[in-house]
């Protein structure tokens, strides 16, 4: 397993929880490895079905010609977690916080780096990544990511289909395809590389923008049968179908087969990230692309890449960020469940 991944504990529990009297936090009742556990053993000794993990780099995103910030979101979106109420819906038990790949040694390599060694750097962090994916998956759990860029969708989809045994399908809402051409590893090629690599079956793209897709990319998702999109300006602009029928149209291409659920966080209005938008998604319609994703597929992980709490000079003070990943992470368990009863 990784000698980049570094446990959660109860330790780093109790440094980032501050209690309340007469109110449960969802961080008094969630699973924690126990200090000096290896990573597989904490995956198999726990009962929760969630497992939530971080990778904090923004080396992919670099690669891409992006700036940098992605790594900063996973301490916030943890502590935000962590302080919302444990409720029946909710408790906080179905939950194992596992921790976070530690890349602080090749992300401090990567600032003299230049672009073809930035994409050798992403691609070692695709090695590293995807057994500890493969690990949760084969121990019957859904792990749960906070980025990081966008390239981890590649051993995401990797560490999945090698625990299954077979590809998977996945459904991403994004303004960019991120199916770019196999140029070396990056935040912009990961759903490529992983269908070419026989770990992705059908793909699905939900508000592409038609000023950030490449006309030879938008070519290939109109001839591919194995690839679906809707554009953001067909659902938001000039209204030819709901964004509901966009998400209804992307459930249909991947009827029948496990997927994997990824939310760009770049896609949402006013989220800081490297490729930050002033015409984007909504919160809300974000909270209902992952409810829905709950109940009209059959989920195998969660992805939130992208976002920064400081990029370029700007801080996300409030943490509003954190918030929103706290949020989309208890619908998306929220949503899981409810499927089930």
């Amino acid at each position: 397993m990784s000698r980049f991944f570094s446990l959660f504990t109860d330790k780093h529990l109790s440094d980032l929880l501050t209690l309340r009297a007469g109110e449960t936090r969802l961080g008094q009742c969630v699973h924690v490895p126990v200090t000096g556990t290896a990573v597989e053993d904490a995956i198999q000794l726990s009962n929760a079905k969630f497992v939530l993990l971080g990778i904090p780099e923004d080396i992919g995103v670099r690669a891409n010609m992006g700036i940098g910030g992605a790594a900063s979101a996973w301490p916030l979106a943890l502590r935000s977690l962590l302080h919302i109420q444990s409720t029946p819906a909710f408790s906080g038990a179905e939950l194992l916080i596992l921790g976070h790949f530690d890349f602080s040694e090749w992300m401090v390599e990567s600032r003299q780096a230049d672009t073809d060694a930035l994409r050798k750097l992403t691609a070692r962090i695709d090695e590293e990544v995807a057994p500890v994916i493969s690990t949760i998956v084969a121990a019957g759990k859904i792990p749960i990511v906070i980025g990081g860029g966008h390239n981890n969708a590649y051993p995401l989809l990797k560490g999945v289909s090698d625990a299954l045994g077979h590809p998977v399908h996945c459904i991403n809402l994004d303004a960019h395809s991120d199916y770019r051409r196999m140029e070396g590893r990056h935040s912009g090629n990961g759903f490529r590389y992983a269908r070419e690599h026989g770990y992705l079956d059908r793909y699905a793209i939900v508000g592409l923008h038609e000023s950030y897709n490449a006309a030879d990319i938008v070519a290939t998702i109109s001839k591919e049968t194995y690839l679906h999109a809707s554009f953001f300006e067909d659902i938001f602009i000039r209204h030819k179908f709901s964004f509901a029928e966009a998400l209804s149209g992307a459930a249909a291409h991947l009827k029948g087969g496990i997927s994997g659920i990824e939310l760009d966080m770049d896609a949402i209005e006013g989220v800081l990230s490297s490729a930050q938008t002033p015409s984007g998604i909504s919160t809300r319609e974000a909270r209902q692309y992952i409810h829905f994703c709950t109940h009209a597929l059959i989920p195998c992980y969660l992805h939130l890449p992208e976002a920064a709490a400081v990029l370029n000079g700007r801080t996300d003070e409030a943490p509003l960020t954190g918030k929103l990943l706290a949020y989309l992470i208890a619908d998306f368990i929220k949503g899981m469940a409810a499927r089930h009863h």
